[in-house]
């Protein structure tokens, strides 16, 4: 009987291990919130564009590659997207945090807005967007340093379609020692009938800002729930904006560019100009079957300890140029740590999904079963 007892407890080990002390088979199996207290989302995709090498071989997102006239564009000049204009720069090593990216300069993903008058009427910009499509309600962040040359907007924004869009734009011609001004705007049915114009909107906002952008990496956030969206700056509460929420799917767009006009992006910049992109981080809820069903499947356990993760707050700038870089810019991504983002679709090392975690799961079970007949079977 003593045998029979130690092979028990051999099974119970294996029981265990396969399932863990909470009976769940990862961390953050039911989502990332943004406190201990709000409902989680789904879904989440992380960017750590200070160590990207190659933009080219990610499978989260696309660079843009379009056309549009000056009529299109609303300005004296049209644009051309291109990948010639998005340049990964990291840092040369991966266990750095702070310093200059391998090409020199501020490292991360840089867009560029390519300076003088074009000849053919059409500004190089760069954009890059999320190959999903799926993103809605959720908290979506990034660390991003604007240019300071005058003459470009530095965007980072959400969008459906003109009439749902989520901005935050820096207009490089306002910065100086006295106004540092982001415009925080939802482009709503009201703006759209003003021409896209969206200053006489209610869901249009200019906020000083107690920092310079042009000067350092800053982190821009906005949340998105089925009442509001809410911005912020560096953890900091900026604005909210409860009309006009936008209720579609969308995805998650960088965009550095310029189209002449004198009441927004000014320019063309006299030389050229670069947005840098340390980092995207997107909680959100996915709008697409598939993966709401891959959520059923996985958070059976919503109560167990660590089923749902919360969000850190980045409270302090992430700028991997300020003395402490390797300390501020090393922020908290949950695709950084182990066993967090099991079935998740991110831009790390591919995990792998929770199905086949369940399976490779299920035969150690079978397989400790029939250990333990066999166990008992031979007292």
């Amino acid at each position: 009987m003593k045998t029979s007892n130690g092979r028990f407890c051999f099974f119970a080990s294996l029981l265990i291990a396969a399932l863990g002390p909470s009976g769940v088979f990862a961390d953050c199996e039911c989502g990332y919130s943004i406190n201990a207290t709000s409902s989680p989302f789904t879904d989440l995709l992380e960017t750590d564009f200070l160590h990207l090498k190659d933009l080219t071989r990610n499978k989260d997102w696309v660079a843009q590659n379009y056309t549009v006239g000056a009529s299109a564009a609303r300005g004296p000049f049209g644009k051309r997207a291109s990948l010639d204009n998005v340049v990964a720069n990291p840092l040369s090593s991966r266990y750095d945090w702070s310093g200059r990216g391998v090409a020199g300069g501020d490292p991360g993903l840089q867009l560029y807005v390519r300076g003088g008058e074009p000849k053919d009427g059409l500004i190089p910009m760069g954009e890059i967007a999320t190959g999903r499509l799926d993103m809605s309600h959720g908290s979506f962040r990034a660390g991003i340093k604007v240019s300071d040359v005058p003459g470009t907007c530095a965007a980072f924004f959400w969008y459906f379609n003109d009439t749902e869009e989520i901005d935050v734009e820096i207009l490089s011609k306002q910065l100086n020692d006295s106004s540092s001004p982001v415009n925080l705007v939802l482009q709503s049915p009201a703006s759209q009938k003003a021409g896209f114009d969206a200053a006489g909107t209610p869901n249009f906002n200019v906020h000083q800002l107690p920092f310079r952008p042009d000067r350092g990496y800053h982190e821009y956030r906005f949340d998105w729930s089925p009442e509001k969206v809410s911005f912020y700056a560096d953890g900091a509460w900026l604005k909210d904006m409860t009309m006009s929420v936008p209720t579609s799917p969308g995805h998650i767009t960088f965009s550095h560019w310029s189209n002449g006009n004198a009441d927004w992006s000014g320019g063309p910049p006299s030389v050229d100009a670069v947005m840098t992109v340390s980092y995207m981080k997107a909680y959100f809820n996915s709008s697409t079957p598939s993966r709401q069903e891959d959520y059923r499947r996985r958070c059976t356990k919503p109560t167990a300890t660590n089923a749902t993760c919360v969000i850190p707050v980045q409270s302090v700038a992430p700028d991997p140029s300020s003395r402490d870089g390797n300390s501020t810019a090393r922020t908290f991504f949950f695709n950084q740590q182990h066993n967090m983002t099991v079935n998740q679709t991110d831009s790390s090392e591919p995990k792998p999904s929770h199905a086949s975690t369940m399976d490779m799961a299920r035969t150690i079970n079978i397989a400790a079963a029939m250990f333990f007949v066999y166990a008992v079977s031979s007292v």
